[in-house]
C-alpha cells in the first residue's frame, strides 16, 4: 500500500475556488510568472494555471511529494524574496492561519495581491476578516462552497505591529506538562487521551531500538523513554515538518530527565512508504483521517509499515478509536494479537511476532 494510493487526493473545492478571481478577469497573474502559493496542494486546477516557476510552500510531506511529481518546485521563500502574487489555502486553525497571513505579507512585493480561499466551514469569514484586520480592504466572491478574498494593501495598510504579533503565534511554545508544541499540529495544545492510554499500558520490558509512527510532538516518544528503561534508541518519523523541532525539544528534554544515554532522531518522513531500518518495538497512535474524512486505510498503511520493519520477534503497540477495523490486518500480519484494554471509545492493541 503506497503513499500514493492512501493519500489519493479528493476532490479540493478550495483549490478550485482559489483561481476563480484569474479566470474572471478581476486579478491577473503577474508578468514575470513567478507566484508564491502557501501551504500549496497539487491538482487539476493548479496544473492549469500555475507555471513551473511557482514556488509551493508544503510542510506535509505526501502533499509536498505530489507537487514534486507534477513537476512543481517545492520550498521555501528566502528571507527577503518578494512576489507579486501570493496564494494560499489557510489552515483551519486559526492562530496558524493568522501566522499565515502574515507571512504572506512579508514576502509580499510593494502593489502585490495576496489571495486566499477557505471552504465555509472551516471559518472562512473569519479568514478574511483577519487579513482585513492586518492589511485593509478585501474583496471577496464565494464559489463551491468556500469563499475566496484578496487584498492588495499599500505599505500603509499593513498593521505592521500586528503582522510582528501574528508571525509569532506559529512559533513553539510550552503547552501543559512542560511539552513544547504549535498551532495546527495534531492535538497540539493538549495531551492526546488516546495516547495518554497507549503510554500508561506500555510494558517496561520494551527494549533495543523502537520507533515512533506519526510522533507529531512527541509526546509517546518521550513516554517510551520514561516508562522503558531498557529502550536504548528511539526513532520519530513524522510527515508534518513542522511537528519536527517541537518533537526534537521533547525528546532533548525527556533523555535530560531519564539521565540514560538514549540514542534519539527524529526524521520528516511519510510512514506509509516503508520505514528504512528494522525494530525491536513500534509503538503508534495512527492517524485516521485526511480532512474531516475517516480514512482507515491510512491506519492500515502504519500497520503494513511497521509490520514490515519488525525484527522477526518485534512487536506493536497501537492505540486506535475503537471501532476502526485494525485487526483483520493485524491478525493477518502477527502471530499473536491482544487486545490490552478498551476505554473512552478507544483500544490499545499489542501485535508480537511478525509473520512471514
Amino acid at each position: 500500500m503506497t503513499a500514493i494510493g492512501v493519500f489519493a487526493a479528493p476532490p479540493d473545492a478550495a483549490l478550485d475556488a482559489l483561481f476563480v478571481p484569474l479566470d474572471t478577469g478581476e486579478l491577473r497573474l503577474p508578468a514575470d510568472g513567478r507566484v508564491l502559493f502557501l501551504r500549496a496542494r497539487a491538482g487539476l486546477r493548479l496544473r492549469e494555471k500555475a507555471s513551473k516557476s511557482w514556488l509551493c510552500e508544503q510542510s506535509f510531506m505526501p502533499f509536498a511529494d505530489e507537487l514534486g511529481r507534477n513537476g512543481f518546485s517545492v520550498g521555501e521563500p528566502g528571507e527577503s524574496e518578494t512576489f507579486s502574487l501570493i496564494v494560499l489555502l489557510p489552515p483551519r486553525q486559526r492562530e496558524e492561519a493568522r501566522a499565515l497571513f502574515a507571512r504572506a505579507l512579508r514576502h509580499l512585493a510593494p502593489g502585490g495581491t495576496v489571495l486566499a480561499s477557505m471552504p465555509n466551514t472551516e471559518g472562512a469569514k473569519s479568514g478574511e476578516a483577519d487579513l482585513a484586520k492586518l492589511a485593509g480592504a478585501v474583496q471577496h466572491l464565494s464559489k463551491h462552497k468556500c469563499r475566496v478574498f484578496w487584498s492588495t494593501p499599500s505599505v500603509t495598510d499593513i498593521d505592521q505591529l500586528l503582522l510582528g504579533e501574528w508571525l509569532l503565534l506559529d512559533a513553539p511554545r510550552e503547552i501543559m506538562d512542560g511539552y513544547i508544541s504549535r498551532p495546527g499540529l495534531f492535538a497540539w495544545n493538549r495531551i492526546d487521551r488516546a495516547s495518554a492510554l497507549l503510554a500508561a499500558h506500555l510494558p517496561a520490558d520494551l527494549h533495543g531500538r523502537v520507533a515512533d509512527l506519526g510522533a507529531g510532538y512527541g509526546y509517546l516518544a518521550t513516554q517510551v523513554i520514561a516508562r522503558c528503561p531498557k529502550v536504548s534508541a528511539i526513532d520519530l518519523y513524522e510527515a508534518e515538518a513542522r511537528a519536527l523541532e517541537s518533537a526534537q525539544i521533547n525528546l532533548d528534554n525527556a533523555r535530560n530527565s531519564s539521565g540514560r544515554a538514549v540514542e534519539a532522531s527524529v526524521h520528516w518522513h511519510d510512514v506509509t512508504r516503508g520505514l528504512p531500518q528494522k525494530y525491536d518495538a513500534i509503538v503508534s497512535n495512527p492517524p485516521f483521517h485526511q480532512g474531516r474524512a475517516d480514512l482507515p486505510a491510512l491506519g492500515q498503511a502504519f500497520i503494513v509499515s511497521a509490520a514490515d520493519a519488525l525484527l522477526p520477534d518485534g512487536c506493536l503497540w497501537l492505540v486506535a478509536n475503537r471501532h476502526l477495523p485494525y485487526e483483520a490486518l493485524l491478525m493477518k500480519r502477527f502471530r499473536e494479537v491482544h487486545a490490552v484494554t478498551m476505554q473512552d471509545g478507544f483500544k490499545v492493541i499489542e501485535a508480537r511476532g511478525v509473520r512471514g
